[in-house]
């Protein structure tokens, strides 16, 4: 999917009117939400042979990494790292933070829009290896959490 058809879906959600879209198209599923306060922020963008149903995976973007039992929280999109809402923010979480399945952990702003991250499980926060205000692949990892 380019950018240009991605513009055009948050341009037809504005013109009807619409706070979710979902559309699959050349084996991609994207899901486009519009938040609270006017901000969107697309929710999902995977490759349809790899849906998965939430009962069959307990972090959408924690995968094992290890024996050691952590997880890795992977970029779920392109984009802007961000640690915090804006520059005089304090950081969501900082190492050694314990962490609560859907709280905020970062934002990931794409295409002009900020995309809250969310936690999927309880953990301690082990490693952070993004860096704030850099880009961010899709699949990068972001932070290593140990589950608790």
């Amino acid at each position: 999917m380019y950018i240009k058809e991605i513009k055009d879906m948050i341009n037809l959600m504005n013109e009807n009117s619409l706070t979710e879209l979902e559309i699959e198209k050349e084996g991609v599923r994207i899901k486009l939400r519009k938040g609270s306060a006017g901000i969107e922020r697309a929710v999902e963008l995977v490759p349809t042979g790899q849906v998965a149903s939430q009962a069959d995976r307990p972090a959408a973007a924690a995968e094992k990494t290890d024996t050691k039992n952590t997880l890795d929280v992977k970029s779920p999109m392109v984009g802007t790292f961000y640690r915090a809402a804006s520059p005089e923010s304090p950081a969501y979480v900082n190492m050694g933070d314990i962490i609560s399945p859907g709280q905020v952990i970062c934002i990931i702003e794409a295409m002009k829009l900020m995309n809250e991250i969310k936690a999927e499980v309880k953990g301690k926060v082990v490693d952070i290896q993004a860096d704030n205000a850099e880009p961010v692949e899709f699949g990068q990892v972001l932070f290593v959490i140990e589950p608790v």
